[in-house]
């Protein structure tokens, strides 16, 4: 019966953690890449919600095409599919903005001079 209950116990905390895991927003920041960036993750942060309002699913520094910039993928508030929003890493500007997940990917893109 102890061993029942230990069992028991153990499986809740564990789908418990599980659960708590799933919504913590995934982060791909090297530190190697961090120590050339001149915009901090935070302040990348807050350009990209301030463009899309909403809640930060993952965080990813990248060098794309010689850019070094952050990548935030964005659940909009009240909608269904994620934004991804690249943030210049070096200047702060917004690189691109990209809707929608769903096979009917609609992109917006927008360049800074």
């Amino acid at each position: 019966m102890r061993l029942l209950t230990s069992l028991t116990v153990a499986a809740a905390v564990s789908c418990a953690a599980g659960s708590l895991a799933a919504q913590e927003p995934t982060r791909n920041v090297p530190d190697s890449l961090v120590a050339k960036a001149k915009i901090s993750e935070d302040s990348a942060r807050a350009i990209a919600l301030k463009r899309v309002p909403g809640t930060v699913q993952s965080t990813e520094l990248e060098r794309a095409r010689t850019r070094l910039m952050y990548d935030f993928k964005i659940q909009r508030n009240g909608r269904k599919g994620t934004t991804e929003v690249e943030v210049n890493a070096m200047t702060g500007r917004i690189i691109a903005v990209k809707a929608g997940t769903s096979t009917k990917a609609r992109s917006t893109t927008r360049r800074s001079s």
